[in-house]
């Protein structure tokens, strides 16, 4: 193998790779479903574990994880679209720990 026949080959991998990690998580204005049903298979089809769904008011609040990573994700379900992604935080306790005395 060439340099050359190397450097296009990893740069066709980089390119067939970037749509499948750019569809992996879900970003503020993205249509995600209007069901239930349809945003639960949109997160599980780019390898999300569902950990919790609760609906209230209109909107469905989706807790997950993918890669390592735990998300929220919130949903206007009369229009199917995304109004806020989290990224959770695992170190919430960690100021608690530092007002101990």
């Amino acid at each position: 193998m060439t340099f050359e026949t190397i450097k296009m080959t990893g740069l066709a991998t980089l390119v067939m790779s970037v749509p499948a990690l750019a569809f992996a998580q879900l970003s503020v204005g993205d249509m995600a479903g209007t069901t239930e049903e349809e945003i639960v298979a949109k997160l599980t089809a780019s390898g999300a574990e569902i950990e919790e769904v609760e609906i209230e008011d209109g909107m469905m609040e989706v807790e997950y994880t993918l890669d390592g990573a735990e998300f929220e994700v919130t949903v206007d379900l009369a229009s199917g679209t995304v109004t806020e992604v989290e990224m959770e935080d695992d170190d919430e306790d960690d100021d608690d720990e530092d007002d101990q005395g």
